[in-house]
């Protein structure tokens, strides 16, 4: 019998798009529009340029993301596109949460890829949905115990993922995709020592930036012949004894066809670390219930996960790409600003009286729950009146079970894409209808 390595290749090899249902191509298709928007913005944030000043010497055929004119090659294009995706910590997740980032990620690879080949729409949607099935089993599976162990977890799932998009757009076989698998494995990469630091966590983007990237050299040599281990997920030595603490490997095959991953794709609501978004929320609706202003908060109290409270409620950040990770933080930005928009975020925050002010009342403390992947948090507000209000959330607009509607993805896209060199709005419209292109060597 097949292994699960050889199943998940043997899935991504022979995946076609007609055998999912037409929700699944749906939220596929809104990941792409989100991600694209995403990057759209990534590409003015300090860690964005540098990215971009990076790669502008690389030739070849794929387009760099918001940036007219710069053509490179499949793994520069895959590199700087999936860390401009992640510039503004907005890129989407798997709920329950994983370990994995695939729209950063898989798109990046999927769409380097596509544009290297003169792949069609309808191939790059389909390369788009295995990467996703692939790297989110193999997320699953982890059961989140990488990170524990000192590892980013979607520095090591990531390759994997890409690997499988970039693999189908280049026509590998099954045993060549596991092929790739095998080389994606000994290219994952990414601890967290940035978020115990608290300075260097530029090195966060670069983990989904590189994970794009060497999907694609894993690709490519698969493609040459290059082999790789044809076990790597399972094996003794394989992906998860190696990094995992736990692993469930019934996780990476079980209901593979018929239960579909792309469905737990989390598109954020803000530009900020998920475990921020269910406190961001619940102040939202207070903001709509009572009209709460940031003056009238006199102390919050998040109830979070150990993790939270550990890693996630530092009350005064210093370092502009580790600020989104602080819940304090986070929740201050969105309390003096517009919680949607990636403006009221901006590092200069940082130094701003009124958000340090507020950030100070906000305490994060943990519940007692060990989850890595439940972001549901229990937010208590005191106002300068007395008044106490108290709201647990665990669903916010953008999750599965709280999905976005067409209003809410086309708002969402035009405010990242406000400073688009283009017709942002004929982009959106081509976007929704993607797979009727002959080729997308125009999407940039």
């Amino acid at each position: 019998m097949m292994g699960p390595s050889s199943v998940l290749a043997e899935f991504a090899s022979s995946f076609s798009i007609d055998m999912v249902p037409a929700d699944v191509v749906a939220r596929a298709r809104e990941c792409l529009i989100d991600t694209f928007a995403i990057a759209v913005r990534g590409r003015k944030t300090p860690w964005g340029k540098m990215a971009i000043a990076q790669v502008r010497q690389a030739v070849g055929p794929c387009r760099l993301i918001g940036v007219p004119g710069a053509m490179l090659s499949a793994e520069q294009a895959a590199f700087a596109n999936g860390l401009l995706a992640h510039a503004l910590e907005l890129d989407s997740l798997r709920k329950p949460g994983a370990g994995v980032h695939p729209g950063a990620i898989v798109i990046a690879a999927a769409l380097a890829a596509a544009q290297e080949r003169c792949a069609s729409g309808r191939a790059l949607l389909e390369a788009i949905i295995a990467g996703f099935e692939v790297m989110m089993r193999i997320g699953a599976a982890t059961l989140h115990s990488a990170e524990p162990r000192g590892f980013h977890a979607p520095g090591l799932t990531g390759p994997f993922g890409a690997a499988a998009a970039a693999g189908k757009i280049y026509g590998l076989d099954a045993s060549r995709m596991n092929s790739a698998f095998g080389l994606a494995a000994s290219m994952s990469a990414g601890i967290m020592q940035f978020a115990y630091e608290g300075q260097g966590a530029m090195v966060k983007r670069l983990h989904i930036g590189r994970a794009a990237q060497n999907g694609i050299f894993a690709a490519q040599m698969a493609e040459r012949g290059y082999e790789g281990p044809h076990q790597v997920l399972e094996g003794k030595r394989g992906f998860l004894a190696t990094f995992c603490g736990k692993q469930d490997l019934e996780k990476l095959t079980g209901g593979l066809g018929r239960d579909y991953e792309t469905l737990k794709i989390c598109l954020k609501r803000y530009p900020c670390h998920i475990t921020a978004h269910t406190a961001i929320y619940a102040a939202e609706c207070w903001q709509r219930e009572i009209g709460l202003k940031p003056e009238q908060v006199k102390h919050i109290v998040v109830h979070g996960t150990s993790r939270m409270a550990e890693l996630n409620g530092n009350q005064a950040p210093t370092d502009p790409a580790l600020a989104n990770y602080s819940i304090p933080f986070s929740l201050a930005c969105a309390l003096t600003g517009s919680a949607a928009d990636p403006a009221s975020f901006d590092p200069s925050k940082l130094s701003d009286p009124q958000v340090r002010a507020l950030a100070s009342k906000i305490d994060v403390v943990s519940d007692g729950r060990e989850s890595h992947s439940d972001w549901m948090t229990r937010s208590v507000l005191t106002l300068e009146d007395g008044r106490v209000l108290d709201m647990e959330v665990a669903e916010f607009p953008g999750t599965p079970g709280m999905p976005l509607d067409a209003r809410q993805l086309r708002e969402r896209f035009d405010i990242m894409t406000r400073d688009y060199e283009g017709d942002s709005a004929a982009l959106f419209t081509r976007l929704l209808s993607i797979e009727n292109e002959r080729q997308i060597d125009w999407l940039c």
